[in-house]
């Protein structure tokens, strides 16, 4: 794990006029809602608003945003009943869902391959509607008190909420309720989110949930499904670091810190693991209302009712043998676990930074140097193309190009490339219904031997539908180029 040597605060954003209810990171971007009813979205580059932000399409406060996992599209809920989806390339409003009964969703979730999206209500209930089509799949009543907290496991296929009376429940996709945990919070449930890792332990899959409640209580839990045994869940860690309620709660993408927002006006980070309370953030005025982690960057952004959004860098200041990124076992090249080949402008910028290049970021961003520009720079184009006089700086930046050169020519296929089934790099990657990707050809032959239930989980399959994954056959395809 990566030592926490300290966090410091580098951008407030004073933008909004009312509280901030909820703020949510993709790998280049920061969302943040409020009660003033926007959602405004900024550039991790330099923190700057985009320029169709704010969006303004909810009549009342908007509750809670979340990001599709791939980035390009952002959902908030409000008040007003709806979901909205908005496009991260042009702030357009792209679909809409107006919850049953009209009642105020609280909170929405999407699932991991961003095929679902789950609305929680003021009445009790939850909706559940297909992405692209807005179909509603199924809505029912899951409490009898405000559902308060949602979030999809790592597979997709079940969901957890958590309400104003205390319960967590695990659901599957038709609503069934495969697991109630009874007053896990005194008081309510503020906050809910599932670790975007699982493991599979024998016939068991397994993964950790985080909430947060009226309590002033952290709890972790661990989460085991088995094919016959069923649901069940198991208290790993109770914290009690902070004060007052805790009403937001995060796992970082790699499980490995959790951090909570407190009515005490703190934010406090743990060691996901042990549950070791590594810092508490005290910069807030009022209280610390939203928090969550950058996918891709050493940052922590937390919200508060003091109108502000505040971002964090973890880990200031550490040493040189931090371990490199690690893509499910498998050393990736790459800032982030993504290949060199893959990063976009944003992640050069972000890697010259780290690298100590700050003041070549201007330079590279106006020449719009990604990944692949990057791989194919030498030293002239250094001095003739971006104006780098210094021969002691160019020899710099090739001798950081030239270990990135050697990364990727000497690394291993990233497990997401390769078919859980064949075990190779595939060739038309396609999504099942269990949200995990598979060789076409592989996941016909297993669907056509009358399995009905997913390779990954052993789960019930919900449909035998399988969805074209074109960004991953793209990525695999760059990777390909390379070697």
């Amino acid at each position: 794990m990566i030592a926490l040597k300290m966090a410091s605060a580098i951008h407030t954003l004073r933008d909004h006029r009312d509280d901030v209810n909820c703020c949510a990171f993709s790998a280049t971007l920061l969302a943040s809602c409020s009660g003033d009813k926007t959602v405004r979205v900024y550039s991790l580059n330099d923190f700057s608003e985009l320029r169709f932000s704010p969006l303004s399409g909810h009549g009342y406060g908007v509750h809670w945003c979340c990001f599709s996992s791939c980035g390009n599209y952002l959902a908030s809920c409000s008040t007003d009943a709806t979901v909205i989806i908005w496009s991260m390339d042009t702030g357009e409003i792209m679909l809409k869902y107006e919850h049953p009964g009209r009642s105020p969703v609280r909170v929405c979730a999407l699932t991991p391959d961003s095929s679902l999206v789950l609305s929680g209500a003021s009445d009790g209930t939850v909706a559940l509607w297909d992405f692209q089509s807005t179909t509603l799949r199924r809505t029912g009543a899951v409490t009898e008190a405000t559902v308060a907290a949602c979030s999809f496991t790592p597979c997709g296929q079940m969901f957890v909420t958590g309400c104003t009376l205390g319960d967590l429940k695990i659901w599957d996709l038709d609503l069934v309720q495969l697991h109630t945990q009874k007053d896990a919070h005194d008081l309510g449930v503020t906050c809910c989110q599932c670790d975007s890792i699982s493991h599979i332990d024998g016939e068991r899959v397994k993964f950790r949930l985080v909430s947060c409640g009226q309590d002033s209580q952290l709890k972790i839990w661990i989460i085991s499904q088995h094919a016959v045994a069923g649901c069940h869940m198991q208290l790993l860690h109770t914290l009690k670091a902070q004060s007052g309620p805790v009403v937001s709660c995060a796992f970082s993408s790699d499980g490995q810190l959790v951090v909570s927002g407190s009515v005490d006006k703190t934010v406090t980070l743990y060691d996901g693991s042990q549950g070791v309370l590594l810092h508490t953030l005290s910069q807030h005025e009022r209280y610390v209302t939203a928090c969550a982690f950058s996918p891709s960057l050493p940052y922590l952004a937390s919200g508060s009712m003091d109108n502000t959004v505040i971002v964090w860098r973890l880990g200031d200041g550490l040493s040189a043998e931090a371990p490199a990124a690690v893509c499910q076992g498998r050393k990736c090249a790459g800032h982030s676990g993504l290949l060199v080949s893959d990063w976009a402008e944003e992640h050069v910028a972000a890697w010259l930074a780290e690298e100590g290049l700050e003041e070549l970021v201007s330079a590279f961003k106006g020449h719009n140097i990604d990944g692949p520009e990057l791989l194919s720079l030498t030293r002239d184009t250094l001095a003739r193309e971006l104006s780098i006089d210094s021969v002691g700086l160019r020899g710099k930046v090739m001798r950081k190009i030239e270990e990135l050169r050697a990364a990727l020519v000497g690394s291993a296929a990233p497990d997401e490339f390769l078919c859980p089934i064949t075990q190779e790099v595939m060739k038309d990657p396609v999504i099942a219904a269990d949200g995990f990707s598979y060789e076409r050809e592989a996941m016909e032959s297993w669907i056509g031997a009358k399995n009905r239930t997913s390779p990954m989980t052993n789960l019930p399959l919900q449909t035998t539908l399988l969805i074209p994954n074109r960004m991953l056959k793209m990525a695999i395809g760059r990777w390909r180029a390379t070697q």
